[in-house]
């Protein structure tokens, strides 16, 4: 993979749409030196220095790089296995790592420059150190990939991400822990580990074993211990919370973001809206389209009912949170569902359900940087920040499913490296290989 050096680039567009929400800019250019953006701005107001690469994209969209803040590369999405339930058992750690390198591929190759991994907790234990090992081969130019922020499971027994593995599993190694010295220990183990990122869950959940979402699954002591740990690092905490009551104990623990809000009050939506505390819906994850993909991959009746019971919830949710002004970073739960590297569908979601076409993009740009704690790097084009940067065949800030179709997705730069070009006469992608032209692993 090559590394950004002083290499002077200068990309001319047609339009800009910078992050900050504000009007498209007209025939924009921006200057990359090395990995930084030198200058930007309309064609007549950026001088272009003479050993500049010039990139033609004039009739292409120029945006900043996208984010995911809130899915679980290291599942077994539907499309690279046919049954999770049967992957569960049969793959391992090892090559389990692989495929989440190979998922995230494909996130890059859409213009998802950027991931926040939630984790995730097999049979055979956490896999903290394998993701940690994918985030840093990814980071010295081994592999071509997505920046990865990478999250840790510190949970307790039972609770729900526990349960993400059936109750009759067998559990290996210092998986979960109870009482806020062992879920200390657990956080600092994962810290250890490398995690930039520390998960827990303050609710029950949609989409695991029979379990409520109303359920606690965390004393306010135990939560605060474990959102503690991760501040003495210089971490940040993020806290599963379907419920409420979740939410708040969530906040007082000290959580920096809050993931899945399913169900709200008036007072709480006010709360974490006047504090600007980022929040991830996942509603694709909540979709009749995910729904019956993972009918297809064999989940239980009863978990599909409880996904679907809960769908109006959600989108009732999301509507009001985003009408009082909450803080939205985009995040898809995208692990066995939807299909992996189509994260922006769940920014049609978001437009459909009310939200504004550059609003939905601001929550994959600017306030996932801000929800991940990058925003003096990332999350807008700006002078002095990561040249991360998208060029978009159409506009989407008036059809945003334009970001759905890879044909669209033009070029993709990150680090001020080209990583994707399939303008006329190019052929660089991450991925080589024809989509879904691979085996199914467990389907053999």
């Amino acid at each position: 993979m090559a590394r950004a050096t002083n290499k002077i680039t200068a990309i001319k567009g047609g339009r800009l749409i910078d992050g900050n929400g504000g009007a498209v800019v007209k025939d924009p250019v921006i200057v990359i030196k090395g990995d930084r953006i030198q200058a930007i701005g309309p064609a007549k107001d950026v001088k272009i220095p003479k050993n500049a690469e010039i990139v033609d994209a004039k009739k292409h969209t120029l945006m900043p790089g996208m984010m995911d803040n809130h899915l679980h590369l290291c599942m077994f999405n539907c499309l690279t296995f046919k049954n999770y339930r049967v992957a569960q058992w049969e793959v391992t750690p090892e090559l389990q790592q692989l495929y989440a390198l190979f998922h995230g591929q494909l996130c890059l190759d859409m213009g998802f420059t950027t991931l926040r991994d939630m984790g995730f907790l097999t049979s055979r234990g956490l896999v903290t150190n394998e993701m940690c090992a994918v985030r840093d081969a990814i980071d010295v130019g081994i592999f071509r990939g997505p920046r990865l922020v990478i999250g840790a499971f510190t949970v307790g027994t039972g609770s729900h991400l526990d349960l993400i593995n059936p109750r009759a599993a067998q559990r290996m190694g210092f998986v979960t822990a109870d009482g806020p010295d062992e879920l200390r220990k657990l956080a600092r183990t994962n810290l250890l580990q490398g995690a930039d990122v520390i998960k827990t869950c303050a609710s029950g959940g949609g989409g695991t074993d029979k379990e409520e979402p109303g359920v606690r699954n965390h004393t306010p002591d135990e939560l605060f211990a474990i959102a503690d740990e991760a501040h003495m690092n210089h971490k940040k905490c993020a806290v599963h919370a379907f419920t409420p009551e979740a939410q708040r104990a969530a906040i007082d623990a000290g959580a920096d973001t809050l993931e899945h809000i399913v169900f709200s009050t008036d007072e709480m939506i006010a709360e974490i809206a006047e504090k600007q505390i980022p929040i991830t819906p996942t509603l694709s994850h909540r979709t009749d389209h995910a729904i019956n993909i993972r009918r297809d991959m064999g989940t239980p009746r009863f978990i599909l009912n409880k996904m679907k019971e809960i769908q109006p919830f959600c989108y009732d949710s999301f509507q009001k949170y985003y009408e009082a002004g909450a803080l939205i970073a985009m995040g898809t739960d995208m692990g066995y569902e939807p299909e992996m590297g189509q994260m922006a569908f769940e920014l049609e979601v978001y437009v459909d359900l009310g939200m504004k076409p550059m609003h939905a993009i601001q929550t994959a740009t600017k306030n996932a940087a801000i929800g991940l704690g990058l925003e003096d790097d990332l999350g807008t084009l700006e002078k002095g920040k990561l040249a991360d940067i998208v060029v978009v065949d159409g506009d989407p800030s008036k059809n945003i499913k334009i970001l759905q179709d890879k044909k669209k997705i033009a070029m993709v730069f990150k680090d001020g490296v080209k990583m994707v070009d399939r303008r006329p006469g190019q052929d660089l992608n991450v991925v080589q290989m024809e989509m879904g032209s691979w085996a199914k692993l467990d389907d053999q």
